[in-house]
């Protein structure tokens, strides 16, 4: 391009997802990438569709590269709330029309020249996209990966490895730094695992499915098992439940195999939870009770329509520590459980969430707790 000096970064904003003064919608990596990408950018222009984007956090990489003049950007977010900002964003600037969301999968990136990364922090989410890719994109396709140093390894490097023929890593600018990955090996790619991967927990006798971007992979995180421990004890006579952030689907499937009279909705923000949570529940055959849904909290559910919330929230937006995901997750459960109904709530016990959740939700009582973790149920009033 270059991208144009007077692209508006400072007019982004991150809504509907938490904004705070520490909180950010634009960073030095995106603007890294994007110089560094300028001269390939510049080449897609003339054409629709060359232009692929992953990772966008709240539209920065699509829209200045929309605003240099590239259409046809294909973009993958993974959190929900990522992609209404970018719609947000795009309508501010006049430039809803120059890209279109499609999901993780060969639609996003067939024929490709040009793709546009933010580096995730996990390993698996990498893989997964970089097999991707290298497999459906364009042969020359050059893959521009970049994030803050701080949470980028060499490990990286290895992963796009595997599946491209070089990768070069640019100079550190302002605590960033870009990967640029070409030649890419298809074959490889082809011959890799396919995703999800599955394990089969032996403790819950509960197949695990899971996506590269999953939290927790395959396996399942202690603070889930914790509330497991327990979740016999919830609203017994329960008929509606939901697994707010169900992540892999774990506690849904887990309900809808224990309870045959309980439908199970589980939501989550997040597209790669979403999709394992469906592959979970369809490998242990519960899929016809499991309705998984992609949602930001439970914006799509109905007042008052459950008996049952279960819920292990996150404590992270994006790599900051910051509750306020956390507290939106009970301001919705409170509006969405029945009167007398119940949310199940494990958390890490130094967050101290007991009188946010009496406050939010209603009376709490203290359900099981160990060295790390609490687990409280709230009734509705």
């Amino acid at each position: 391009m270059p991208i144009p000096s007077e692209f508006p970064f400072d007019s982004l904003r991150r809504r509907p997802d938490v904004e705070a003064p520490n909180l950010f919608a634009v960073d030095a990596a995106d603007r890294l990438i994007l110089d560094t990408a300028a001269p390939a950018l510049a080449a897609a222009v003339p054409s629709d569709g060359d232009v692929v984007v992953i990772g966008d956090a709240y539209g920065a990489l699509t829209l200045a590269a929309a605003w240099g003049g590239a259409r046809g950007i294909r973009v993958h977010q993974d959190a929900l709330t990522g992609a209404i900002a970018l719609d947000a964003n795009a309508a501010e600037l006049g430039l809803s029309a120059s890209s279109e969301h499609r999901p993780l999968d060969a639609s996003l990136v067939a024929g490709a020249r040009v793709v546009l990364l933010r580096l995730p922090r996990s390993l698996d989410a990498l893989a997964e996209t970089a097999a991707l890719v290298a497999e459906y994109a364009h042969p020359e396709v050059v893959v521009y990966a970049g994030g803050m140093v701080k949470h980028m390894t060499t490990a990286m490097n290895g992963v796009l490895g595997q599946v491209f023929g070089s990768v070069q890593a640019s100079l550190a600018r302002q605590k960033a730094r870009v990967l640029t990955a070409t030649d890419a090996h298809p074959e490889a790619a082809a011959s890799l695992e396919p995703w999800p991967r599955r394990t089969f927990d032996a403790e819950l006798s509960l197949w695990v499915c899971a996506h590269g971007a999953a939290f927790a992979g395959t396996s399942v995180d202690i603070g889930t098992r914790l509330l497991l421990g327990v979740i016999d004890q919830a609203v017994p006579d329960a008929r509606a439940a939901i697994d707010l952030g169900c992540g892999t689907g774990v506690l849904a499937t887990t309900l809808a195999l224990r309870r045959p009279q309980l439908t199970v909705t589980a939501t989550d923000q997040s597209a790669a939870a979403v999709a394992s949570a469906a592959a979970t529940a369809t490998a242990n055959r519960v899929a016809d009770r499991v309705t998984v849904v992609r949602d930001d909290a439970l914006a799509a559910q109905p007042n008052a329509s459950a008996d049952l919330i279960v819920l292990n929230p996150p404590f992270h937006i994006g790599s900051a520590v910051h509750t306020g995901i956390a507290h939106r997750m009970f301001a919705d459960a409170a509006r969405v459980l029945a009167p007398g109904g119940e949310l199940w709530t494990v958390w890490n016990s130094h967050l101290g969430y007991r009188s946010a959740l009496e406050r939010t939700v209603g009376p709490t009582r203290q359900i099981a707790r160990n060295a790390k973790f609490t687990v409280t149920a709230s009734r509705r009033a």
